[in-house]
């Protein structure tokens, strides 16, 4: 447990950093959108680039993944049904759902899972399933309705190769399955560009915690505690159930995936929120109450689990 306590405590200092800078004045609003287009542009992309390769793609088949994937189904559904009723747009529905259902798997799921669980792997199902199918489909998406027309099929279906997110992820993925090793000359830029990645998104997060409305302030209450809940509660019971019931999982390996699929939102949900100006207060808000709450759930999984 002290991985878990660990890794948030971590996150919750870098975040007050950005939330000094931004009450000091050194970045303002302007500065908080470069940072946060920097982490989604440049930095993103080489830090997956470097991460996936070192991955097993082998180990994204296996019953943890189908557990991941029921969990992240049933959010996204009900997300879209929520979405539907209250007449939410495309983008909106679309950064709701990634609230909803895209975890914190890489700067908090990595220490979790290493530290928590004792084995960093056990994460790579959730960190590819997110990378390869949710995150280039929501981003596709969000192309769609930025779109100022309607886009023919062929567009549609190649956007995600132009997205850079989707180019680092591939091409991680890539060498991760042909087993080829980056030269150091190409290696180490790319690793020290990427592991400016988080810092990024976390203090431009921190900033736009200090400079915009206090969270909870500027959207719906109805809305942040419907994708909240949803996050916190279903995904998770969601996991469990396909875990322990259809694929006869138990003692460990149900407690991993159990407490995986409930942590919180990650913070590149917000770049990406900034990024297509879409429901950006929401993800904001997302992140910090589901971040908050998660350390509390982790107790609580781990009491009625380990």
């Amino acid at each position: 447990m002290g991985g878990v306590l660990g890794g948030f405590a971590t996150i919750a200092a870098v975040v007050g950093l950005g939330i000094l800078v931004g009450h000091v004045k050194l970045v303002d609003a302007k500065g908080q959108r470069t940072l946060s287009l920097l982490a989604f542009y440049v930095a993103s992309p080489a830090l997956l680039v470097t991460v996936l390769a070192d991955s097993d793609p082998a180990e994204v088949f296996s019953t943890h993944l189908v557990a991941t994937v029921v969990g992240v189904g049933a959010a996204v559904l009900v997300v879209a049904a929520v979405a539907v009723r209250r007449g939410w747009d495309l983008g909106s529905s679309v950064v709701a759902s990634l609230c909803s259902a895209y975890v914190n798997a890489g700067n908090l799921g990595i220490p979790v899972a290493a530290y928590a669980l004792g084995d960093a792997a056990l994460v790579a199902p959730t960190l590819l399933l997110q990378l390869l199918v949710l995150q280039p489909l929501a981003l596709t998406l969000l192309d769609v309705d930025r779109s100022p027309g309607r886009l023919p099929i062929a567009k549609v279906l190649t956007r995600p190769l132009t997205n850079p997110l989707t180019i680092g992820t591939g091409a991680g993925v890539l060498l991760a399955v042909a087993d080829v090793r980056l030269p150091q000359p190409i290696h180490d830029p790319l690793a020290l560009v990427g592991g400016m990645a988080v810092p990024a998104m976390l203090i431009a997060y921190g900033v736009a915690l200090r400079l915009g409305p206090l969270p909870g302030r500027g959207v719906r209450p109805r809305a942040l505690v419907a994708v909240v809940g949803i996050k916190m509660l279903l995904q998770p019971l969601a996991a469990y159930t396909a875990g322990r019931f259809l694929l006869d999982m138990d003692g460990h390996d149900l407690f991993a995936v159990t407490l995986l699929s409930a942590l919180p939102t990650a913070q590149n949900v917000f770049v990406v929120a900034t990024r297509y100006d879409r429901a950006v207060l929401l993800a904001r808000d997302a992140i910090f109450v589901s971040t908050v709450l998660a350390a509390p759930a982790a107790v609580v999984i781990a009491a009625l689990l380990s």
